[in-house]
């Protein structure tokens, strides 16, 4: 995975990991993703969303916990 495609930034999203310059935050992909939308759903919803950066904030889940109570 190319790591530059997930970034956070404290004065974006309040320190949210994000889709690399975008305003997506993983976590809003990944309850997405959970409810039942496919890939190409989400790219037709954000077209500033790509497939890799989708399958970077899949792969970041499953590296890095989220929690709603932490800035990261």
């Amino acid at each position: 995975m190319d790591t530059k495609l997930i970034e956070s930034n404290p004065s974006i999203m309040m320190g949210k990991p994000v889709i690399a310059g975008t305003r997506i935050p993983v976590e809003l992909i990944l309850e997405k993703i959970a409810a039942g939308e496919t890939i190409e759903q989400l790219l037709e919803e954000y077209p500033r969303l790509t497939e890799e950066g989708v399958r970077a904030a899949l792969h970041f889940s499953d590296s890095v916990p989220l929690s709603t109570d932490s800035t990261y």
